[in-house]
């Protein structure tokens, strides 16, 4: 059997740990299907999008463990750790990955919160008198 590839994926708080093997495309998040992790299409789409760019999605099979953040930087970061992850099995795929955008992690995260302030920029109400 070959090794399987492992590769990491972060999008704001969320981390996830991604797992290929070869198989029939199978993709499962914290041990559930990822249609049923992800129940929105977008974010299905979001997973599934690596495998797409590379014409693989019947080829590997993917786990993936998530934590931390929300469901949609949960999704974001598992598609950043399989386009890792297909790095690793081949570096041809590397164009097609590039192309989509996929590679890059997306660097935005919560803005700190000021003193003085009710949220990151929004202010108590200003009273003149």
């Amino acid at each position: 059997m070959e090794k399987q590839k492992n590769a990491v994926g972060r999008r704001k708080e969320a981390v996830t740990r991604v797992f290929l093997s070869k198989g029939e495309g199978a993709i499962t998040v914290n041990g559930k299907d990822y249609k049923t992790y992800f129940p929105l299409v977008y974010l299905q789409n979001q997973v599934e999008a690596p495998l797409k760019a590379v014409e693989q999605s019947d080829k590997f099979n993917v786990v993936i463990n998530a934590t931390g953040g929300g469901v949609k930087g949960q999704a974001e970061a598992a598609k950043l750790g399989i386009a890792r992850a297909l790095l690793e099995v081949s570096a041809d795929y590397r164009p097609a990955l590039k192309v989509a955008g996929l590679l890059k992690r997306d660097p935005r995260a919560v803005e700190r919160k000021k003193p003085g302030k009710k949220k990151a920029r929004k202010s108590f109400q200003f009273s003149k008198r």
